[in-house]
Parts: C-alpha cells; sequence; structure tokens
C-alpha cells in the first residue's frame, strides 16, 4: 500500500481475490468506498471481521462474477498467477474499469535473486519454474516482467508505471527464521524496500500499474 497509494486518486475501488483480509484492511484505509469479489466463503468470513462494516464483500469467482458497476482502481493481489483463464480475467477487468481507471497487479517475481540462487543450487530449474510447493498452493504460473506486460498488453491495457517490491536474495523461509532469530530487524525490512526500488527486476513481486488501452476499449 506504501508503494501504490502514490498512484491513487480516491475514487471506487475494487479488489479480486482478498483471502483472509490482509490487503483489504490496508486498501480500506485509504480507499473507503471498497468492493471485494473472493471465491471462498470461509475467508469471506475472516476478512469480514477484520475489515470496516463499509466493505462490500461478493462471495465468487472472479470468473463467474457479474458487476454491474466500473470501478475508478482494481486491484489483483498474489492472484493473477492463481489463475487458469487469465485472458479470461483480464477481459472482465478491463470491463469493469472506468476510461481513466487504474488497474494494479502484484505477482511474485521470477527473477527475484532467491529465485535465481535456487536454480543454481539446482533446487528448481528454471527462473519461471512452478515448483510442486507452489502448485499445491495453487500457483499456475510464475511471472517476470515481460510475461507479465505481455498478458496485459494483449489483453487490451496500457502499461503506465511498473516497479518491484523487497529486494530479495533470501527464500521467505529464510527471512522468517533471520527475524525470528533476530538476525535482520525491521531496519534491513525498511532498506530492502528501499532498494527494491531502485533494482526492480531483483524483487521478491513486481507490479504494473495499467489503464485501458483507448484503441481497444
Amino acid at each position: 500500500m506504501k508503494t501504490f497509494a502514490r498512484y491513487l486518486s480516491g475514487g471506487s475501488a475494487l479488489e479480486l481475490g482478498c483471502h483472509e483480509g490482509e490487503s483489504t484492511v490496508l486498501l480500506a484505509e485509504i480507499l473507503p468506498d471498497l468492493t471485494v469479489v473472493e471465491a471462498s466463503s470461509d475467508a469471506i468470513a475472516v476478512a469480514r471481521s477484520r475489515a470496516p462494516t463499509s466493505v462490500k464483500f461478493i462471495n465468487s469467482t472472479i470468473e463467474a462474477a457479474e458487476l454491474q458497476s466500473q470501478y475508478d482502481a482494481i486491484f489483483l493481489i498474489n492472484t493473477l498467477e492463481h489463475i487458469e483463464s487469465t485472458d479470461l480475467v483480464l477481459s472482465k477487468i478491463r470491463g469493469w474499469l472506468k476510461p481513466r481507471g487504474q488497474f494494479f497487479v502484484l505477482v511474485p517475481n521470477a527473477d527475484a535473486p532467491s529465485r535465481q540462487i535456487a536454480v543454481m543450487m539446482g533446487i528448481i530449474d528454471t527462473n519461471n519454474s512452478v515448483t510442486a510447493g507452489e502448485w499445491a498452493h495453487g500457483h499456475r504460473r510464475t511471472y517476470s516482467f515481460d510475461t507479465l506486460e505481455a498478458d496485459l498488453r494483449r489483453n487490451g491495457f496500457r502499461i503506465k508505471h511498473r516497479g518491484g517490491l523487497m529486494f530479495k536474495a533470501l527464500a521467505n523461509f529464510q527471512i522468517d527464521l533471520a527475524l525470528k532469530h533476530q538476525i535482520i530487524d525491521d531496519k534491513y525490512i525498511e532498506a530492502i524496500y528501499q532498494l527494491g526500488e531502485i533494482y526492480p527486476t531483483f524483487c521478491a513481486s513486481i507490479y504494473l500499474v495499467a489503464e485501458c488501452d483507448s484503441q481497444t476499449r
């Protein structure tokens, strides 16, 4: 949210896939007119208990959702890598976005140094591989900037901004252990956030902010 907030100008917002509402709570702090689509009723129950009462929840998959409104901002956070039919979903998102609205998409980064190190160690085959653990967690692809941008352009979006979040030399479990044992602290986390702004290709996650291409409207 610290990164996305710089691009926001208020208005109505739509979050697609909220899980248990970690991002929903943060979005609601800066976007009070927020609607959320989530496929899991159990996840909605948890998210609703955490989010302000003003947040509207719709229990549906993105593919099946039929929304009558258009939105100033649409968020797809750590979700696109899980979706089977990316063209269908991105086409629907384009229809839900206002003519001058902004689409925010965030995905794990195939080119993060931690993944490149794993390739060199023989743990995974390529940067873009989907590991058995990722597949079991629902991942269907691993994006890099080129493949993410290609998916959006093919579905009628124009890229306005791109960037990365959190320079990442360690795997998630290594970062968790280092925090637990006080090998690293909040200052380290802030430092790798700032370093990620300089080296987006080497971040844990990459993001795009896009708008509808007027030629494909």
